[in-house]
């Protein structure tokens, strides 16, 4: 899971690219980086969040009418600045990418770039691999005038050779903007437009969050296997590629996206608002006594809400947020998740004394943090603590671009549903259905008619996804998480040693 951003206007569009990407940081929070263009290329990027990686100095230089923006959430690769997005080579024109997803044969990919077509790869990123597959193609054109066709075939040779999930925005030296989504549709992709004086100006990004915050109107969602290229006269063509069928990912709407946006014709809010309204028939079912519901904030409002409402119980905030602390659930590492959640939840334990409260997630992954969250209940004077997933239970990785690589991680993947309680502490665990998940979506869009929902069944829209590759992809982000602990563990000793040294 990225955030990815492109904009082309008639003046410089650094404000645009910059405040659109500070509203995609939900989507990533490791790294990011913008690229411009007006006769010459202007990148910056680095790891951080994105008001800490652009600065006055820099936003001054990042001149052009066209660019594209990307917020990184590492999935393959590692978590360093080298690894930061766009990627940037020169041949043909020029051209800068920035992707949202995971190639799950790039390692092969990787492999036949080096040694059939002699290029040199600067990362293990699978976005440079995509970019290098979209530049040989255009470069084998020999295109002296660049023209749409010869764009939209490139992108029809990125579809013949790139497994996984792909979106991707690319900005081509001196000739336009592209957008192009993976035939199964399993990352989100949209396309926004804005008038200036009698002409229009285009943006192309991961959520319809970002048209709402700049001022633009939102068009449509890029089609499955579908292209756009917004050329340097600001001309809008689209073309499909290759023939797909959407599968959307239905993380995004539980966990991933913004809970304003409308994805693939589904607003996220009432998707996760109709979650919980259909786990309130099971906790009926049960016949407990609640007298609270208590989200886990942000993601777990909107479902507690619907659930609150359908069994006529009373809606509480028990917990504080700081706000200064990132999405846990994002963040490269373990034990930085477990670190962050001690600073990030604080119970206002007047909602929880001597009451039976309901606690309302919208996931569950490792378990750790549910546990933390339920003794936090307890220790706050809780008589009951139950706990409702807004998602059924998690049992598989994602190879799509979530970090969720090994079934040893999961802990639904080896335990039932009361070996879970147990493990949390909860007095009652609840778990929506992954019918109830599917319609809470379809409901909003009755032409989905399949999901990219392999964590919760094991079945997975594209058909090189074998239990092998899913433990190759597994024990490399394994070892990403390794190299990116043990640096941070060498961070933190070398910072310890700075300051015995001045003591």
């Amino acid at each position: 899971m990225c955030g990815i951003l492109a904009v082309s206007g008639y003046r410089d569009v650094i404000q645009d690219l910059y405040d659109g990407l500070i509203v995609l940081q939900h989507r990533g929070q490791d790294a990011a980086g913008i690229v411009t263009y007006n006769s010459q290329f202007h990148l910056k990027k680095s790891t951080g969040m994105v008001s800490e990686v652009f600065h006055a100095h820099s936003l001054e230089r990042l001149k052009g009418p066209m660019g594209i923006g990307h917020v990184r959430y590492p999935t393959a690769g590692c978590s360093s600045e080298f690894e930061a997005q766009p990627f940037f080579v020169n041949s043909p024109f020029g051209i800068a990418l920035a992707h949202n997803g995971n190639l799950t044969n790039a390692v092969q990919l990787a492999k036949e770039i080096k040694e059939q077509d002699y290029r040199h790869l600067n990362t293990n990123s699978d976005s440079e691999v995509l970019l290098n597959v979209f530049s040989l193609a255009l470069r084998k054109q020999k295109p002296r005038n660049l023209t749409p066709d010869h764009v939209f075939r490139a992108v029809r040779s990125v579809h013949r050779r790139c497994k996984g999930a792909y979106s991707a925005v690319a900005l081509i030296g001196g000739h336009g903007i592209v957008g192009f989504r993976d035939p199964h549709g399993i990352r989100p992709l949209q396309l926004g437009k804005r008038r200036y004086g009698m002409k229009e100006e285009y943006m192309i990004a991961s959520e319809s969050t970002v048209f709402k915050a700049l001022d633009y109107e939102f068009v449509r969602d890029i089609k499955p296997g579908e292209a756009v290229f917004i050329d340097r006269h600001n001309k809008l063509h689209s073309r499909i590629c290759r023939q797909g069928e959407l599968n959307p990912c239905i993380f995004e709407w539980v966990y991933l996206a913004a809970p304003d946006s409308t994805i693939d014709g589904v607003n996220v809010y009432k998707a996760r608002v109709r979650m919980g309204e259909a786990l309130a028939k099971q906790i009926k079912a049960a016949g407990i006594h609640i007298d609270s519901v208590i989200p886990i904030p942000d993601t777990g409002r909107p479902a507690a809400a619907g659930l609150a409402d359908k069994l006529k119980v009373r809606y509480r905030e028990g917990f504080v947020k700081n706000r200064y602390i990132g999405r846990t659930f994002i963040m490269p590492g373990q034990e930085m998740r477990k670190r962050s959640l001690n600073f990030k939840l604080h119970p206002i334990e007047l909602e929880f004394k001597n009451n039976c409260v309901l606690l309302v997630d919208d996931s569950i992954v490792r378990g750790n943090t549910s546990r933390k969250i339920v003794e936090m209940a307890r220790k706050a004077g809780a008589k009951k603590v139950y706990f409702a997933s807004a998602s059924p239970p998690i049992i598989g990785p994602d190879p799509y671009g979530i970090d969720l690589p090994t079934t040893t991680e999961l802990i639904a993947a080896n335990h039932s549903i009361e070996e879970i309680r147990k493990a949390i502490g909860a007095d009652g665990l609840f778990y929506t259905t992954i019918k109830d998940l599917h319609n809470s979506v379809r409901v909003g869009n009755h032409k989905i008619k399949r999901f990219s929902d392999g964590c919760f069944t094991g079945k997975y829209p594209t058909p090189e996804i074998t239990p092998k590759l899913l433990r190759d992809l597994g024990c490399g982000r394994n070892v990403t998480r390794e190299d990116f602990n043990k640096k941070q563990e060498e961070e933190e000793a070398s910072e310890q040693f700075k300051m015995m040294s001045l003591v």
